[in-house]
């Protein structure tokens, strides 16, 4: 785990006014980090962690107190950061945050950027979490590793807290007061909302509690989670030969948050025990809900303009593009179909290692699904207890009818979300403050080089005046340059020069001003000529 340590002595007046800051950065950090204070008393581990002069003497460049940072994976002290800012609460635990734990940042919005800018741009399957401060002050940096960890599942957003809009929070989000935390789930779901303030552990309880929305989305990153994918296994463990999975795909539209809203209601029924129900209504939907109870079944959505492939997998049909692909008219249809999942696992434990006979055997083997997968949609009303008692049925012969077991290939589910910057990928490439501090760690490089070792300027000083010594030689021996024209070497004198021929002729030259002769002009003579 990344660490933060303050290097202090007990008898500095800097350090003991830093005291209480120090508390509050231990506590923010607390879960996220480890932080320690050692005392100059501790001679040999502060000289270890102290600057070197060039002669090898440590010092503290900014004095006392200094904070040291060992980044995660670091273990020796040539890869730490030293903390170079202003000593307090804020700047300290958001530059250990960004630079050293690389977490982002959870912005604040308004009243009136909140659903334009934050709300309208997030993706529909992921839940909203809005905290809710008085004081303005940045998030905390377990909140932050929060919204690191649990990218893939939901957005993070800060709202300052004022009273004279209390009253919009209230009809929009049923907040009283603040601080309070808001979780937004699907369409039409009441808000999650808490009260009070919060700690690391607290928060991340409730964060896994509502890290998934009612109805959750099947996505490659939560079909394994949800037990609907043909190379997993099922919620109720390994051991569980037979499962299944109900989904409802469709386009973004009306249509499809109102079957949502219905599949929460047969989900919610379904986990419920309700005594006003007769005896042929508790038997009609007892296989569904004792799968439910027992985890063998999963309620799901499918996005099925996103998931065009694997949607067509199990509903293709004639009117499969009015729930499949791309808009092309203003038909939405949402259709329900489940997924009968069932491992041989008597096949899968005898089955010997029998090296394959070719190439393609052996890509074959491979690609098939380990699950069988059976599929069966629904072509009735969208009364819920029509809906409940299909899928009772489809369960009841699944775990008691002999069906076929079939194997295929089912094609894998799109990612529908980029990696973020602070992904593993994108942490390798450094950032601008990574390079900006390098640069300033070979600038006081040169400079404690230069100003500390008094061997340097006398070196350098030697140095420009062989420089200038050099030159002023140089200029003193050069050879001065002759007036009278250079003769021609002997050697070259003597031999023969070869005329060549020009081949060159002036008959195609264009004629001068001075061949052709005027016809007005006339010769004039000049007194004094040698022809007189």
């Amino acid at each position: 785990m990344p660490a933060l340590i303050q290097l202090c002595s007990f008898g500095s007046k800097s350090c003991d006014k830093f005291s209480d800051a120090w508390k509050k950065i231990a506590a923010l950090l607390g879960g996220v980090a480890n932080t320690g204070l050692l005392e100059l008393g501790e001679l040999q581990l502060a000289s270890h962690l102290a600057e070197r002069k060039p002669t090898g003497q440590p010092f503290f460049r900014n004095g006392l107190p200094s904070l040291v940072a060992f980044p995660p994976g670091c273990k020796t002290s040539n890869c730490l950061v030293r903390y170079e800012g202003r000593l307090s609460v804020d700047s300290v635990t958001d530059w250990f945050a960004t630079t050293i734990l690389g977490l982002p940042r959870i912005l604040y919005y308004s009243k009136e950027s909140l659903g334009q800018k934050f709300l309208a741009k997030v993706s529909l399957h992921k839940v909203k979490v809005i905290f809710f401060s008085k004081t303005g002050e940045r998030a905390a940096p377990f909140m932050r590793q929060a919204a690191k960890s649990y990218w893939t599942h939901a957005s993070f957003a800060f709202v300052l807290w004022r009273e004279e809009e209390s009253t919009f929070w209230f009809n929009s989000f049923e907040v009283e007061s603040a601080p309070a935390i808001v979780f937004l789930k699907d369409p039409g779901v009441k808000p999650v909302v808490y009260h009070g303030s919060v700690n690391n552990l607290w928060f991340l309880k409730i964060m896994e509690q509502n890290k998934q929305q009612e109805l959750p989305q099947l996505r490659s990153t939560t079909s394994m989670e949800l037990g609907c994918d043909p190379r997993g296994y099922s919620r109720a463990g390994q051991r569980t030969v037979t499962w299944y999975c109900a989904v409802i795909a469709g386009r973004h539209s009306p249509e499809l948050s109102t079957m949502r809203g219905t599949m929460r209601r047969v989900e919610e029924i379904l986990s419920n025990e309700v005594e006003s129900r007769s005896a042929d209504e508790e038997q009609s939907i007892a296989p569904a809900a004792g799968a439910l109870k027992s985890k063998r079944l999963t309620f799901a959505w499918l996005d099925g303009e996103a998931q065009k492939k694997y949607c067509l997998f199990f509903l293709q049909s004639e009117t499969s593009h009015e729930t499949c692909g791309e808009r092309t008219d203003m038909t939405d249809v949402p259709q329900l179909y489940i997924v009968r999942y069932k491992r041989n696992v008597t096949e899968e434990g005898d089955k010997p290692e029998e090296k394959p006979k070719s190439i393609w055997d052996a890509v074959q083997d491979q690609e098939l699904d380990p699950a069988s997968q059976l599929v069966a949609k629904y072509n009735g009303s969208d009364e819920i207890p029509e809906i409940m008692k299909w899928i009772s049925q489809i369960i009841k012969d699944g775990d008691s009818r002999d069906l076929p077991h079939y194997r295929t290939r089912t094609p894998h589910l799109v990612p529908e979300d980029s990696e973020p910057i602070w992904s593993a990928g994108v942490q390798s490439i450094p950032s601008t403050n990574t390079i900006k501090q390098s640069i300033r760690g070979i600038l006081r490089g040169l400079y404690d080089r230069i100003g500390g070792d008094p061997r340097i300027g006398p070196v350098l000083l030697l140095a420009a005046l062989m420089s200038f010594g050099t030159i002023w030689l140089r200029r003193s021996q050069a050879t001065p340059v002759s007036n009278q024209p250079s003769q021609p070497n002997s050697k070259e004198g003597s031999r023969p020069r070869r005329d060549r021929p020009r081949r060159a002729t002036n008959e195609h030259l264009p004629p001068s001003i001075t061949d052709m002769e005027p016809k007005d002009s006339y010769q004039w003579s000049l007194s004094g000529s040698d022809s007189d």
